[in-house]
């Protein structure tokens, strides 16, 4: 009888330890399920920019994100095509490109003959912007998302949304059945959407559109936010290598002066700058924080999932580089706007009622001067010059002929009709293509189409391109550049889109609800983002998922 006293007293004891901590305050019980997911999407933010200025961030913004929440240190994309829109649409399916159908920012369609965008779509019609921006829609997504399984499994009172100043990283983001997606419109200054969502934009977003915040960010000028000592380890402000705005790459920008001297015919403004300045972002927040205050997401026990995506350091990354100034100073200004989206939301819903994941859609490569000047192997790889040696070549070969459709984002696309009308070996002028690209300086390895048909492929550069190969969207040639080499474009002077660490590794960090403080240093795939939240929310996983929902968050 003592004893099973005794066993009872311990019961009593260990019940009571999970209800009141060592002070006597009761302890952290995480409600069943969060009220609102917050995904936030960088562009053009690799791994290691999070350790280089770690010690520098706030306390409040990304700091704390990395000091509270699980901190995946090896995560990273497992395709060859690291760009934007295939990011945005593998975070949200869980799948491959190859599945989900996003192979890349652009394909060319060889039946219609025309290089399809992403999200491009002339069945819809905008609403609240210019024609040039709305017609837009997910309609080139192949698979599910999860917000789309979570609106279904919740009989469509979940709330979703998704906003952005590219419209591919909203839509993308948004998945089909979401209630809307948001993006900005560089010709008018102005957030818009189209007629895929809905008829007319609600009168809060009319209140803040015109309230002309982009005038006032274009306004102003874009001066140094910290110290000098807090830029001590980027290359000199002013420097060779760096495209900057017109010729100007060193502080202050005057964004008045360079938006009116950018005007357009009928505008004051040219309105597409504050796609390439930290302010981008900082109207990206402001207008996500109204999004969710005007719409009363997380206010009830349906979960809600909007995710925000800042793309401002893409552009910057493109002009300046990794290691400039401008990227430093954009990142610390993002800081400050994650700062005051945190404090936003564990004001208005509580942390213990959101969960935040924080991540990149690609990284980005070091401008080749740079490496150069390190005596590290780096270059340009000048396409234009290489696709019309290649016509020239291929007109030798197989006499005078349109046999190139064309080229983007190293892949070459055949004009396959043609071909065929001429009754010449498809797969046979594929692989002569592959063997004279591979030629060309900076050039690691081309490979054709027939390579991907049928192989299955475990892991490496291989595996990578397997991923990103889809039979209608992939181009004819795939070419791998060397480490260290990126493709030369205007106004870029360093470009991501390869299978190289410099571009798949991003940070992953988790925060809020029942999110417990870790770091986690094994591999793991973007594509368990979709897997998680389902895994989390007990939703179905979207229909093409093929991620692993990762269980240090489900201690």
């Amino acid at each position: 009888m003592a004893r099973r006293g005794g066993v009872l007293l311990m019961v009593i004891v260990i019940s009571q330890s999970l209800f009141f901590n060592a002070r006597g305050q009761t302890a952290y019980i995480p409600p069943e399920k969060p009220k609102l997911v917050v995904g936030i999407v960088v562009e053009q933010l690799r791994y290691d920019h999070l350790e280089q200025y770690r010690s520098r961030l706030a306390e409040n913004g990304i700091r704390l994100l990395l000091n509270e929440g699980t901190y995946y240190q090896n995560a990273s994309y497992e395709y060859m095509l690291t760009q934007s829109a295939p990011g945005h649409a593998t975070i949200s399916t869980g799948a491959e490109p190859f599945v989900h159908g996003i192979t890349s920012d652009s394909w060319y369609a060889s039946l219609r003959n025309e290089l399809v965008y992403s999200t491009a779509d002339n069945s819809v019609d905008p609403v609240g912007g210019s024609y040039e921006s709305g017609q837009r829609s997910p309609v080139n997504l192949l698979a599910s998302t999860f917000s789309d399984e979570l609106k279904m499994a919740t009989n469509g009172l979940a709330k979703v949304y998704a906003v952005g100043m590219k419209d591919n990283s909203a839509i993308l983001s948004a998945g089909h059945s979401a209630d809307a997606a948001y993006w900005y419109d560089s010709f008018t200054g102005t957030w818009m959407t189209s007629n895929y969502y809905m008829d007319s934009l609600p009168d809060w977003m009319n209140d803040f559109n015109a309230s002309g915040y982009s005038d006032i960010f274009l306004d102003g000028s874009w001066t140094l936010l910290r110290p000098l000592e807090d830029y001590i380890d980027c290359v000199p402000d002013s420097n060779a290598f760096e495209a900057g705005f017109d010729g100007v790459n060193y502080f202050p920008y005057d964004l008045k002066k360079m938006s009116t001297k950018r005007k357009l015919l009928t505008r004051e403004k040219d309105y597409s700058l504050l796609n390439e300045v930290p302010f981008g972002n900082s109207l990206t927040n402001q207008f996500a924080m109204k999004l969710i205050e005007k719409e009363e997401l997380g206010l009830d026990d349906v979960t809600d999932f909007l995710t925000i995506c800042f793309s401002a350091t893409d552009n910057i990354g493109h002009r300046f580089g990794p290691s400039s100034f401008e990227l430093a100073d954009a990142v610390y200004r993002l800081d400050k706007d994650i700062a005051e989206l945190l404090a936003f939301l564990n004001d208005k819903i509580g942390k213990r009622n959101i969960l935040v994941y924080f991540t990149s859609a690609h990284g980005v490569s070091e401008i080749p001067g740079i490496r150069e000047s390190y005596r590290i192997p780096s270059g340009f790889f000048i396409q234009n010059q290489a696709i019309q040696l290649l016509r020239s070549y291929l007109n030798v070969l197989y006499g005078e002929g349109n046999w190139v459709k064309g080229y983007s984002e190293k892949q070459v696309f055949l004009n396959r009709e043609f071909i065929e009308d001429a009754k010449i070996d498809l797969d046979e002028m594929r692989q002569r293509v592959a063997r004279f690209m591979v030629q060309f300086a900076g050039v690691a390895s081309a490979y054709p189409y027939s390579a991907f048909e049928a192989n299955d492929f475990i892991d490496g550069n291989l595996l990578r391109i397997s991923n990103s190969f889809n039979p209608k969207r992939t181009g004819d040639v795939i070419i791998i550049l060397n480490p260290g080499w990126v493709e030369k474009k205007d106004d870029h002077v360093t470009e991501h889109n390869s299978p190289y660490e410099c571009d798949t590794h991003v940070p992953l960090i988790w925060y809020g609800w029942s999110v417990n403080r870790a770091t986690v240093t094994r591999k793991v795939n973007l594509t368990a983002i979709s897997a998680t939240l389902s895994s989390l929310l007990k939703v179905p996983y979207p229909n093409a998922c093929t991620g692993e929902p990762l269980f240090e968050l489900f201690r």
